[in-house]
């Protein structure tokens, strides 16, 4: 009979600008490493694991912010099995084990031996054709700022030739902009399940075609989540809420754990629907009734959005006004 092969664990800590990684051996000690978190550091961090002879590996690390993202579907490209874990189960796991310090380098060992015992549930990746979207999507945010920035410096400007080479530059930009979403929308229409997703969050009142390719390229393809609350929480719209005995009490507000990216896409889109559309009236209404202020509202409404293009990608069924109230 052959001989089961193992599979390592390795725990990874992630912050913006490093990753504190620790593998855990089958004596139950650690090889702690320290990585860029970039895909250099990405290579360098598979060559480590070859060395120490992983093969075969399962590696869990936090949903903390975006920073992870990169860093998981790496791994799953390289045949790594990967898990991303709720941060408060590894919090309520390393109390558990009675850990008092904290450093990134124990947040490791505790991510490594969560992994060994709790065996979490496999992270899906994105499908390619999902990740191209992404990035054709970034880069059109990336130019638009750059045109934002362009037309701060034209306010500013006097001299001429500054201004003639300013006006150049927006042009151009502007020129990008275009071919970049024309791009992104035969990107789309190329896949049948990003194109049929596509018509179905457009039947959502505020969502027009470049939220729509937004949500698709960080939610379209194969759905990765249960629920919309989880989609919701992905980016950083779930609310937070800072408590701590009987005399600190503050404000829900939003936790921000989550892509940036969505939350500014979809500011605007808030702002239309909270004016321009029957469920968006409706809901704002409803809140400023109970007398929540005016930026509450609007965080509230981009996490409706969310929700509801969600569930329509879930359900496969177009938008319908009668459940939300409009």
């Amino acid at each position: 009979m052959a001989q089961e092969k193992k599979v390592d664990k390795v725990g990874i800590d992630v912050s913006k600008a490093k990753l504190d990684v620790a593998l855990l051996r089958e004596q139950g000690e650690f090889r702690d490493k320290i990585i860029a978190n970039s895909r250099k550091g990405f290579a360098e961090l598979a060559a480590w694991l070859a060395k120490h002879g992983v093969t075969q590996a399962h590696i869990c690390m936090e949903a903390t912010g975006a920073y992870w993202e990169a860093l998981a579907e790496f791994l799953v490209d390289a045949g790594f099995e990967v898990s991303v874990v709720n941060p408060v189960l590894i919090r309520k796991f390393g109390e558990s084990l009675g850990e008092r310090s904290k450093t990134d380098r124990l947040d490791a060992r505790v991510i490594a031996r969560f992994c060994a015992e709790r065996d979490p549930p496999r992270w899906q990746a994105p499908s390619k054709a999902v990740r191209g979207l992404r990035a054709l999507v970034r880069r059109r945010e990336a130019l638009i700022e750059l045109r934002t920035e362009e037309l701060n410096r034209r306010d500013s400007a006097s001299e001429p030739r500054v201004l003639e080479s300013i006006d150049k530059v927006i042009v151009m930009l502007d020129e990008q902009i275009a071919q970049i979403e024309r791009q992104i929308h035969d990107h789309i229409d190329s896949d049948p399940t990003l194109k049929e997703q596509r018509q179905l969050l457009q039947t959502v009142p505020g969502i027009g075609k470049v939220v729509s390719g937004m949500l698709l390229s960080y939610y379209g393809g194969d759905l990765r989540f249960d629920s919309s609350k989880q989609a919701v929480a992905f980016a950083g719209l779930d609310t937070s809420r800072r408590e701590s005995g009987t005399s600190v009490r503050g404000k829900p507000r939003l936790s921000k754990k989550g892509h940036s990216n969505i939350r500014g896409t979809l500011y605007m889109p808030a702002v239309v629907a909270m004016s321009k559309t029957a469920w968006g009236k409706a809901f704002a209404g409803r809140l400023a009734a109970a007398g929540k202020p005016p930026m509450l509202i609007i965080g509230a409404v981009m996490r409706k959005l969310v929700a509801i293009a969600y569930g329509v990608l879930k359900s496969g069924r177009p938008f319908n006004s009668a459940l939300h109230g409009a």
